[in-house]
């Protein structure tokens, strides 16, 4: 099969336990595809879909954004996204009016969020909140320790047998690709160290409370639930 354009920097085309992983250009945007799954199609950021659009005219009374309290008050102003993943509820999140610094590990993911942020700080509507984004490139875990934010997010991979909210080919290649985040209970307690008011986790419904630790309350929605894990100094 003939390939598209190839990324700017073949290092990020590898293999991830015998699994094989592309970068590639494909109408301008940065695409990943699954060279071991032909009969797939490609895996873009992209902050200006009509997803991503219908996400935002939700508003403040979206389960998201309740989840960090934006429904009733404004004590809320930053936000470290650990987990950023195709950085959609990061960037929901700044376009709400909050400033986020996105995190993510995984060189090609990252390469596909700082495609989308290029992206949406070039088009008018959504440069605004793209100018609150920052992205990291770095391990959360240790990134934690470095800062202080007003709240946490953390997404971690779904477990295997869960249903989730994205869809199952993407889901599928992400856990090909990272594993399946299998340190994701070692970051809920540096998120609460560092987190000034509270720290959001995002689980599927009947996904066990995330290093067994249960949340001050959580949110529920027809796939997934947000736990929500309050500073007790912030609680007034």
């Amino acid at each position: 099969m003939p390939k598209k354009q190839s990324a700017q920097n073949p290092a990020l085309d590898r293999e991830v336990q015998g699994f094989s992983f592309a970068l590639e250009r494909q109408a301008g945007r940065l695409h990943l595809r699954a060279l071991h799954h032909p009969e797939y199609g490609s895996i873009c950021a992209d902050w200006s879909s009509a997803e991503q659009q219908r996400r935002i005219a939700a508003g403040r009374r979206q389960l998201l954004a309740r989840a960090f309290g934006l429904h009733r008050k404004r004590d809320i102003v930053t936000v470290f996204d650990a987990t950023a993943g195709l950085g959609r509820d990061g960037y929901t999140l700044a376009a709400l009016g909050l400033r986020v610094t996105m995190a993510e590990r995984h060189p090609q993911i990252l390469a596909l969020l700082r495609d989308a942020h290029s992206h949406a700080l070039l088009d008018t509507s959504t440069q605004e909140a793209a100018r609150r984004i920052t992205l990291v490139d770095a391990d959360a875990r240790l990134a934690l320790r470095d800062g202080h934010w007003d709240a946490v997010y953390l997404d971690p991979m779904y477990p295997h047998s869960e249903k989730h909210a994205l869809p199952q080919k993407e889901m599928q290649l992400f856990r090909e690709l990272t594993h399946g985040d299998p340190d994701a209970d070692a970051l809920l307690q540096p998120a609460q160290a560092c987190a000034l008011r509270r720290v959001v986790v995002k689980r599927p419904l009947r996904a066990p409370w995330l290093a067994g630790c249960a949340p001050t309350l959580s949110l529920k929605g027809t796939q997934a639930r947000f736990d929500v894990y309050l500073n007790p100094g912030a609680i007034r």
